[in-house]
């Protein structure tokens, strides 16, 4: 995508994938690493495949780019989670990611009997990923922690430190941020209209690095823009039903907001699309129109503090191609 800028796509997720969903995977992974991007991230929760079997398919059927793992600390210990990676790496000499993930759906964690509340979650993710990171690092490690306790733990074989994983959590939340913040993390966020963040700037004692997740359909005709992402997304009633229930059932503050933000009105010209979240189509908003208006949106949550970026599953290659002329054109801007 020739940007500076680092950019992830999306796996698609298992769930929402009708036919094969191996074909659909690896096609993504494809675009994806053909498009330039640095990883994919990989969701995980009760009703998906299991993401570590997918990343292992994703290595297989690519050259350079790295999974970004989904981890819920519920799911496996971070002695587990190392050894995942560490052995990947001895496979494949290839990279993988980590998506930390604290929370979920509020049914997928009463099932698992984990009734931890919102914020000690992200305590618990910053034991669990130091516990990780330092392990992945090479550390004999002994903590006694409140989550987790290890004596003289050491991995092997060993990770090298070239093949490290980028970090990164969900940064929605204060107590999502403040975690990303104390791990060094990446903490990505479901934006909010980026006018949101231009009236409050992030400051310096936030996360040192920030991230968003987005998808992006853009041409040079704004109609045509639009007319290609209401083809793609179009409003159904099952998919707005189904967004309800997922409502009630999700505890994590980028959901409940972007709801809200859905409910407002917006202009004409406004290039903020919440339908395909609202119609549970995907997970996160998107940006339609013009590459002059599109890009100059983007451009802003650049100048806000925002240098990741996270997309949504890959349409085509031809769509990918408008993608990076967004973000080059975004940079561009950013650099004048």
């Amino acid at each position: 995508m020739s940007t500076n800028i680092r950019v992830f796509s999306t796996c698609p997720a298992s769930n929402l994938v009708e036919g094969p969903y191996q074909q659909a995977m690896r096609e993504a992974a494809r675009l994806s690493e053909q498009a330039g991007c640095e990883g994919m991230l990989v969701y995980t929760d009760n009703g998906l495949l299991d993401p570590w079997l997918v990343a292992q398919l994703i290595l297989e059927c690519t050259e350079s780019i790295a999974p970004l793992v989904a981890v819920q600390p519920i799911y496996m210990h971070p002695y587990s989670v190392a050894k995942m990676v560490t052995t990947l790496a001895a496979l494949h000499g290839r990279k993988t990611c980590l998506n930390l993930v604290a929370g979920g759906f509020k049914n997928d964690l009463l099932a698992l009997d984990d009734q931890t509340p919102h914020d000690r979650r992200y305590d618990r993710v910053v034991e669990y990923t130091t516990i990780l990171m330092a392990l992945l690092r090479g550390e004999t490690l002994t903590l006694e922690g409140e989550f987790y306790r290890v004596k003289n733990l050491k991995l092997t074989p060993p990770l090298k430190p070239e093949l490290l994983p980028t970090v990164t959590l969900s940064g929605s939340s204060d107590a999502g941020a403040a975690a990303a913040s104390r791990l060094g993390a990446i903490a990505v966020e479901y934006p909010k209209p980026v006018s949101d963040y231009e009236k409050n700037p992030i400051t310096n004692t936030g996360p040192a690095e920030r991230g968003i997740r987005i998808g992006i359909i853009a041409r040079d005709d704004p109609d045509e823009a639009w007319a290609v992402a209401r083809q793609r997304f179009p409003e159904d009633r099952k998919g707005k039903l189904k967004h309800v229930l997922a409502m009630k059932i999700s505890d994590s503050s980028w959901h409940h907001e972007l709801s809200r933000i859905g409910a407002a009105e917006r202009g004409e010209d406004d290039p903020y699309w919440l339908v395909p979240f609202e119609h549970y189509k995907t997970f996160c908003p998107y940006l339609v129109g013009s590459y002059e208006r599109v890009s100059r949106e983007v451009s802003r949550y650049f100048q806000a503090g925002y240098g990741t970026v996270i997309l949504d599953v890959p349409a085509s290659m031809d769509e990918m191609k408008h993608i990076g002329e967004v973000l080059r054109r975004a940079e561009s801007r950013c650099a004048s």
